[in-house]
C-alpha cells in the first residue's frame, strides 16, 4: 500500500501556512522540514503547520516539529499547529503522540485556521 503524502502552503495574512497530510515518519519528515527552512530563509517567522489530516506521526515527524520550533524561536518567530480533537478520521493522532510523550505544552495548538491566524488566538489546553 503507498501512502500519499503532501505539502502544500498558503498564506493567511500575515502567516504562511503548510498544510500537511498522509503519514510523518523517517521517509517523508525531512520534505516538512525542507520547507520549513526554505519558508525561514524567505523571511517568513510566522508560521502555521496544519496537521489535521496527518494520520500516523513517529519520532522522526515529532523531531522535525521539535526542530521547527527551535528555528522559528531562534529568530523571534512564531510556530502554531493545528491539530484537532477531531481530524484524520478519528482524531488528531499528532495530538495523542505530543501528549503521550510530553511535548505537546511546547506548542501552541489550536483547533482550525481562523483560530490559529488570528491576532487574539488562544491556543488549546495542553
Amino acid at each position: 500500500m503507498v501512502v500519499a503524502f503532501n505539502v502544500t502552503g498558503g498564506e493567511q495574512g500575515r502567516w504562511a501556512v503548510l498544510q500537511v497530510s498522509g503519514e510523518l515518519d523517517l521517509v517523508t519528515s525531512p520534505v516538512l522540514r525542507q520547507r520549513v527552512h526554505d519558508l525561514v530563509a524567505e523571511g517568513r517567522h510566522s508560521l502555521v503547520l496544519d496537521l489535521s489530516e496527518v494520520w500516523f506521526c513517529d519520532s522522526s515527524g515529532v523531531g522535525v516539529l521539535i526542530a521547527a520550533r527551535r528555528l522559528l524561536r531562534s529568530c523571534q518567530g512564531r510556530l502554531r499547529l493545528i491539530l484537532p480533537a477531531q481530524g484524520a478520521a478519528d482524531g488528531s493522532h499528532v495530538n495523542r503522540v505530543l501528549g503521550a510523550l510530553g511535548v505537546r505544552r511546547l506548542f501552541d495548538v489550536h483547533a482550525d485556521l481562523p483560530s490559529a491566524t488570528s491576532d487574539e488566538a488562544r491556543p488549546l489546553s495542553a
